[in-house]
């Protein structure tokens, strides 16, 4: 399985955009779609804008799909769970806007630097470092969850597959708790690194 939005080298015009613009970017286009994705009609214009974004980064459909398919079983337990409490198209537009936001965030994952993000990040915080802020602890809070996003999609894989290999249903006894299992056991490894190298 390939990592969920681990960084391509590239020199494609959404390599070249600065990581803070496409952070801000990113954020004004998941607040935009949230409130502006209303009918089926738009959940097609949407599609299509993510895809000519995808098109802009050099991603090939075959490397979109990777980044899709570990979230597909999410889309559909929501879509599942919108259909039974509103209608189809409710379902829709959540799942579109759900599936967008996610391939949005990829698109600028793949194209961006791990390091250029989190220096984006600490200059955009830098002023609040005047009012005693530790900028420098929460870029490590951030740079950890960065590093798990891949890691836990990796356990979800895993999980899934074994899964498959006992020819079981899915389900949230057989699906659910081993992974959360596992993220509790990954974050205890990283209190350990931390607190081992006193940062606690």
């Amino acid at each position: 399985m390939t990592a969920l939005g681990v960084y391509r080298p590239g020199n494609s015009p959404l390599h070249r955009i600065p990581a803070g613009v496409k952070l801000l970017a990113l954020g004004a286009a998941i607040l935009a779609i949230s409130i502006m994705v209303r009918t089926p009609v738009a959940v097609g214009i949407l599609a299509l804008g993510v895809a000519c974004v995808f098109a802009l980064g050099g991603i090939s459909p075959r490397e979109a799909w990777r980044q899709m398919r570990p979230v597909g079983w999410v889309v559909v337990f929501v879509f599942a769970f919108q259909v039974i409490f509103t209608d189809w198209q409710r379902a829709l537009i959540v799942c579109a806007v759900l599936a967008a936001s996610v391939a949005l965030a990829a698109a600028v994952t793949l194209t961006t630097r791990t390091s250029a993000i989190l220096d984006a990040i600490i200059a955009g915080l830098r002023p609040l470092s005047r009012l005693g802020v530790r900028v420098d602890h929460i870029a490590l809070a951030l740079a950890l969850a960065i590093r798990s996003i891949p890691l836990m999609v990796d356990v979800v894989g895993q999980v899934d597959e074994a899964r498959k290999a006992r020819g079981l249903r899915p389900g949230a006894r057989i699906l659910v708790a081993p992974v959360v299992i596992a993220a509790l056991r990954t974050a205890d490894g990283f209190a350990d690194t931390l607190i081992a190298r006193g940062l606690d």
